[in-house]
């Protein structure tokens, strides 16, 4: 079996800017969370048997504790955050595994689902759908790969390393060193992509680097990469079964009444039926 699993929170932001830019700001008030369900539904009719998607519930974590500057949910429009709670809720009655995340993200929500996925032998592969670089290090081979819905891109181990030129298990090291801007962390000072690639590959990880390689930057680089590793423990299910789709759940209709969501219920009962 193929696992899916996908950013909930990058897909509704797709399709909320998507369609502000397409129909100039004059969009349904939750037309984004019909976006993601017919974005989910066409996987499923495509042949997708085993799906899981992760949110952001709440667009803060433990990580805010840890650097003042991490990302929160302060700058985006009211418009998107108040679609958060109304995509899950439809999820979850088009029968699809939600992981409404809170203390930690959704990041590591699809971090851990991928552990724990392959940990199954009957797993033969599992696609984690989003283009977001801190994904990278749950690359494993050809067997845990990322997907770019944006480039159509699969991204495996040999991607990864051709793209950041390092092993996907020091991707935490990288982006400590070369920072995130879409996460709020900077990264150390002096230290670029192609820097960063040559320091590791030299020295392996950053625990391991002589100590004059970074001097009094050492324990910032040390926090940074705690809050680029992903958590890969969340107890989000125990079989993978769990994952697999059987069809709409009965309240369906009443859902998608509620936010005024058309076409969802005919569409998931005519993908049940080729189950």
């Amino acid at each position: 079996m193929i696992v899916h699993l996908i950013d909930g929170t990058y897909e509704l932001f797709r399709h909320f800017y998507g369609l502000n830019r397409a129909k100039n700001g004059k969009v349904p008030r939750y037309g984004a969370v019909a976006g993601v369900l017919n974005t989910v539904l066409s996987m499923i009719a495509d042949g997708a048997t085993h799906v899981g998607v992760a949110t952001d519930h709440v667009i803060e974590s433990f990580r805010n504790r840890l650097w003042g500057g991490y990302k929160t949910g302060a700058g985006v429009e009211p418009a998107l955050l108040a679609q958060f709670w109304p995509l899950e809720d439809s999820l979850r009655a088009m029968g699809v595994a939600v992981w409404a995340m809170v203390e930690l993200e959704a990041d590591d929500a699809l971090a851990s689902a991928a552990a724990i996925a392959s940990r199954d032998p009957r797993v033969e592969k599992v696609c984690i759908w989003t283009p977001d670089k801190d994904l990278s290090q749950s690359v494993r081979g050809d067997r845990i790969v990322q997907v770019d819905r944006r480039s159509n891109a699969v991204r495996n181990a040999a991607g990864v390393r051709s793209k950041f030129g390092v092993e996907p298990e020091l991707m935490p090291d990288y982006l400590a060193l070369v920072g995130d801007a879409a996460d709020g962390y900077p990264g150390i000072k002096g230290i670029g992509a192609k820097g960063a690639a040559t320091l590791l590959t030299r020295y392996g990880k950053i625990e391991d680097f002589p100590p004059e390689v970074l001097g009094e930057q050492r324990p910032l680089a040390l926090l940074f990469k705690e809050l680029a590793t992903l958590k890969t423990d969340a107890a989000l299910f125990d079989r993978v079964d769990e994952l697999q789709w059987r069809g709409p759940a009965a309240d369906l209709d009443a859902v998608c009444e509620r936010f005024g969501i058309s076409g969802i219920s005919h569409r998931a009962a005519k993908a049940a039926k080729l189950i």
